[in-house]
């Protein structure tokens, strides 16, 4: 377990959850289900099962940082590694990477996004165990892979190679496809989503970027001296207005040619947008979802209502909407369109000089 290393990325804005998530307090500090325990809280207290406390990183932008230390007080700050700017996932493991090659020769290591949610944690547990024993034997590297459960749209997907076991070669990722795509996906059984989740080892990952990402290793690499010192963040401010813009996806999985998938179920969703919780949250009669307010429907079917808990909603005759209130922003708007919310926050932003963002 010593060797065990997680980095929890935690600098997303979340604007599809807009005007739940704002800037000052984006989705992943939230508790969205009233446990107590934001989406961040919940990732850490998965993964410190499998990893020691000293060994997990948190990857965010550095305004987050004293929010980070307040939801993780087990946690110090020089865990806390902060971007001066969002750059994607690719410069966002490396630096994470960068930083545990400071601190020892031989790590497996997780990379986990901070606001997913897993429904049944002894499965992902045993799930990570398996790829943990995986990395740490095999110089490949892996991917947890959702069976999935209806022909969404909003995910990637992997095709999976022939076999009779969860561990499989990965053949092709595919980017979010059109409903009639993601329905021959789902038909086939040969396509499962992806999850965001990795494993692999040090060295492993260390060599993708060198040989697939030559760019951005070599700004990293630039600093192999300065991490985990006082230099390191002046360090990293100063290169990081440089580094390419490059999700980790794109840049090494979909490239590199030892990549396996680890076949997966252990009610995982990615809420990433409203419809994402629509479909994982208890539902009345009339498939409506209430979060935390209080309501009363007439004749309404398949909204969902997030408002203050002190806060009553009566709705009359409205179906598929989102109702959503957050401080001093009352959102209304169409579930089946809730790709406009990252227009209408930039309409905002323009018209009111980001005062609601």
């Amino acid at each position: 377990m010593e060797n065990n290393y997680c980095i929890i990325m935690a600098g997303g804005v979340g604007s599809r959850f807009w005007p739940f998530s704002r800037n000052e307090r984006p989705k992943q500090f939230l508790d969205f289900f009233g446990t107590g325990r934001s989406l961040l809280q919940l990732t850490f207290d998965r993964l410190h099962h499998l990893v020691p406390v000293e060994n997990i990183l948190i990857v965010s932008n550095f305004i987050y940082k004293d929010l980070i230390l307040e939801q993780l007080p087990q946690i110090k700050p020089d865990q806390i590694l902060l971007e001066p700017n969002r750059r994607n996932t690719a410069p966002c493991i490396a630096y994470a990477v960068n930083r545990i090659k400071s601190m020892t020769t031989k790590a497996n290591i997780i990379v986990a996004p901070s606001d997913h949610l897993i429904m049944k944690e002894t499965d992902f547990l045993e799930t990570i165990k398996i790829g943990l024993d995986f990395v740490d034997k095999n110089n490949s590297l892996l991917t947890l892979g959702i069976k999935p459960s209806r022909p969404e749209t909003g995910y990637g997907y992997i095709q999976i190679s022939e076999g009779d076991t969860n561990l499989r070669k990965v053949k092709t990722f595919t980017e979010k496809p059109n409903a009639e795509l993601a329905q021959v996906f789902f038909e086939t059984g040969e396509f499962f989503w992806n999850s965001g989740i990795f494993l692999w080892n040090l060295q492993t990952i260390d060599k993708a970027f060198t040989d697939l990402l030559p760019e951005v290793a070599t700004k990293f690499n630039a600093g192999k001296d300065l991490y985990n010192t006082d230099k390191e963040q002046v360090f990293i401010d100063e290169m990081y207005q440089s580094c390419p813009n490059i999700s980790i996806d794109y840049g090494i999985m979909e490239k590199a040619s030892d990549v396996y998938v680890l076949c997966s179920d252990f009610g995982w969703t990615d809420l990433g947008t409203w419809g994402s919780l629509y479909e994982m949250s208890p539902k009345d009669e009339n498939e409506n979802v209430t979060l935390k307010c209080k309501t009363v429907f007439y004749e309404s079917n398949k909204n969902i209502v997030a408002l203050p808990p002190e806060k009553l909603a009566v709705i009359h005759d409205l179906e598929g909407y989102i109702v959503a209130e957050s401080d001093n922003v009352l959102l209304i708007c169409k579930l089946d369109e809730e790709q406009k919310i990252r227009q209408y926050v930039n309409d905002v932003n323009i018209k009111f000089e980001g005062k609601y963002s």
